[in-house]
């Protein structure tokens, strides 16, 4: 039995592969994954949600709302800002933590909008 989702012979539009090759060359790819494989873990995308919630939350807020110890949501956080997700301030003995841009936010929410959409379509 063939499949139908997979072409029967093997062809292609050698200007638009080309072209599109090209295009990848010029923006870096690596990076974009790179972004996608930070927010994959389930701990570092509550985290991310949770900071698209509010301007800012110390570090025990976050261990709180991920149910993990203080140490643990370091660890996370500590990758996030690594990465550019997320910055922080410290005041006193305590750190808090925000999301470094906008564009991290619109990323998040357009994601979990697509989610949603697929979920009901489903």
């Amino acid at each position: 039995m063939k499949k139908k989702d997979t072409c029967e012979i093997y062809c292609y539009d050698e200007e638009k592969v080309t072209r599109i090759q090209s295009d990848i060359e010029k923006v870096n790819i690596g990076n974009l994954s790179q972004m996608f494989k930070l927010i994959a873990d389930e701990n570092r995308a509550k985290i991310t949600y949770a900071l698209c919630q509010v301007d800012e939350l110390c570090v025990c807020d976050v261990a709180n709302i991920i149910g993990s110890s203080v140490a643990n949501a370091s660890h996370h956080l500590r990758t996030l800002h690594k990465q550019g997700f997320v910055k922080y301030r410290k005041e006193g003995k305590l750190a808090f933590y925000s999301l470094e841009d906008e564009y991290i936010r619109q990323i998040l929410m357009i994601a979990l909008k697509r989610n949603k959409e697929v979920m009901v379509n489903v």
